[in-house]
């Protein structure tokens, strides 16, 4: 780590070090709303969608209605899935995580939004976290409503469909992978069951064409009731449930300040936006705010 931060002091003595300095002298004095997207992960070995590791080019991802009406299609999700949820599962925090939770026990974040479904902010300590597109750790079944463990369901994805253990695949930033069962030889994928009702399972996150819960909205508006501006750290907004709080910051008159590599929905919204890599990034603002960050 230490490398890294000397690296980003050394690149300092130019634009990147001012904005660095200029976020910290917006935030001090000031509490404030994390909004995280993929990009705050990608040091944790997990891709992200549309950023320098983006895999969203590569395929497209599953749609709601298609899950629900297709047979096919969950077949080649769960599949998918099967392979991918390794990497997800095993994933631990990285820098980006630990200053984000360090900086909500120093009092500063009223509360992070996540559009992640990682878990990995709450694995380093963030306590007031709304996940809005939900968590891969859960399935749901959407006859009973019954949630189970996805580790558990993993085990039983491998014990029915023992040939697709050996396979390889790219993972995918939502815990699947760039696969296609039909072109690889194997058999047709078996995906169980609710183990209570014998109704669909489904992964407890939101899919594309799916709705963010009310209740989770609402959890997400109220952080803002303390704060008095928005941090965007690694998301380019590109869907709607994310940006709604950007543009609801702006109306609140909120300054915004956005780290992300590449542009972003909200950057004719933002107060200042630097173009950096985030684990530098969010190690140099915590300095700046006299804020300690735990070591790993």
């Amino acid at each position: 780590m230490r490398g890294r931060v000397q690296f980003l002091a050394e690149e300092g003595t130019g634009r990147r070090r001012d904005e660095l300095s200029s976020v910290g002298g917006l935030l001090r004095g000031r509490r404030f709303v994390v909004l995280s997207g993929a990009g705050c992960s990608t040091d944790s070995g997990i891709p992200d969608y549309r950023g320098p590791t983006g895999s969203l080019r590569r395929r497209a991802p599953v749609q709601y209605q298609e899950f629900l009406r297709s047979e096919a299609v969950r077949q080649r999700y769960w599949a998918r899935s099967l392979l991918g949820f390794g990497q997800v599962g095993a994933a631990q925090p990285n820098a980006v995580h630990r200053a984000v939770a360090a900086l909500e026990r120093a009092g500063l974040v009223t509360g992070l939004i996540t559009q992640n479904v990682d878990g990995l902010h709450s694995q380093a300590g963030s306590q007031r976290v709304v996940e809005l597109h939900g968590s891969l750790h859960w399935v749901r079944c959407l006859a009973c409503g019954r949630r189970e463990s996805r580790a558990a369901l993993q085990a039983q994805l491998l014990g029915q469909n023992p040939e697709y253990a050996q396979h390889s695949a790219v993972a995918a930033p939502d815990g699947d992978a760039d696969f296609e069962p039909g072109t690889a030889g194997l058999p047709a994928f078996q995906v169980p069951g609710c183990p209570g009702c014998g109704g669909l399972l489904k992964p407890d996150v939101v899919f594309f064409g799916e709705n963010v819960p009310r209740p989770l909205v609402d959890a997400a508006w109220g952080f803002f009731a303390e704060a008095s501006a928005l941090l965007i750290l690694g998301s380019s907004l590109a869907v709607y449930s994310g940006f709604r709080f950007a543009r609801g910051a702006a109306e609140r008159s909120l300054p915004i300040l956005v780290i992300n590599q590449g542009p972003t929905r909200a950057d004719e919204l933002a107060a200042l936006r630097v173009e950096a890599p985030l684990a530098p990034s969010l190690t140099a603002l915590c300095h700046q705010l006299g804020v300690a960050i735990e070591v790993a």
